[in-house]
């Protein structure tokens, strides 16, 4: 019966029309929510493909007008460096991010072609790590593991969540992270290493793995499958599917 009590809540879910090749798009907030609930998520921190594949600026925006009339999807925003004034400073930025329901933030440093490191995103960085503002990194979007090592060394107490690291076991990776950072979260998108769950708790214990689906390129189903059925405790499983994530948002200060 503890499978019942679970609460999914994701952070890591998409919705919008990508430019490229995607084999099942969900286009629209609605489209998304339904999908949640025959999955049985509860809520999702959610992003706009547009973010990625058109601008930072315009995906923001259509993805704080999407998720409005939605209180179970939180907003995840994307930034860039600002030395060409594309964004405002950062306490309006975060100022505009409460106004949206927004509560994390995600890069794209290869897609949009920048370096993430301090001299160009220094006075952001900076200020997150003081708010405790979550960034969301996707190794499978293009962040790889060497910017990841570097960002952390510059910047060893930012709240960083890595996703999207693949299904075969990415630990040689993030493991040295989780060790030397105490701010560093993975998601559990794409992780189905058999045993995985079990020896990330064993080890680190349930607080610094959040439930993410990577959908819809991955389903909700297959990890939330994963979760339920892994040999750890209920009350590991219930921090892992969404308090985890809610402590985080909750501690960030906008």
């Amino acid at each position: 019966m503890e499978h019942a009590s679970l609460s999914f809540f994701d952070c890591n879910a998409f919705f919008g029309l990508s430019s490229g090749r995607s084999l099942a798009p969900i286009p629209t907030a609605e489209a998304l929510l339904a999908e949640m609930d025959r999955g049985g998520v509860a809520r999702a921190l959610v992003w706009h493909i547009a973010q990625h594949d058109a601008s930072p600026q315009v995906g923001n925006r259509l993805l704080a007008e999407a998720i409005g009339p939605y209180p179970r999807l939180t907003g995840c925003w994307t930034v860039l460096p600002n030395q060409a004034r594309e964004f405002p400073p950062p306490p309006e930025l975060f100022r505009q991010m409460a106004a949206a329901r927004v509560q994390a933030l995600r890069v794209f440093p290869n897609a949009h072609r920048f370096l993430l490191n301090r001299v160009s995103l220094g006075d952001l960085l900076a200020a997150m790590v003081e708010r405790r503002v979550p960034l969301f990194l996707s190794v499978r979007r293009g962040c790889d593991w060497q910017q990841i090592y570097a960002l952390l060394a510059e910047f060893p107490s930012l709240v960083c969540v890595v996703c999207d690291h693949g299904p075969w076991g990415a630990d040689r990776q993030f493991r040295p992270l989780l060790e030397r950072y105490g701010n560093v979260y993975v998601d559990t998108s794409q992780y189905l290493l058999d045993g995985g769950i079990e020896a990330f708790v064993a080890d680190y214990g349930p607080a610094r793995l959040l439930f993410g689906s990577g959908f819809p390129e991955s389903y909700f189903g297959t990890l939330i499958l994963t979760l339920r059925h892994s040999q750890i405790s209920a009350d590991a499983k219930s921090a892992i599917a969404g308090r985890n994530l809610a402590r985080l948002l909750a501690e960030a200060e906008l």
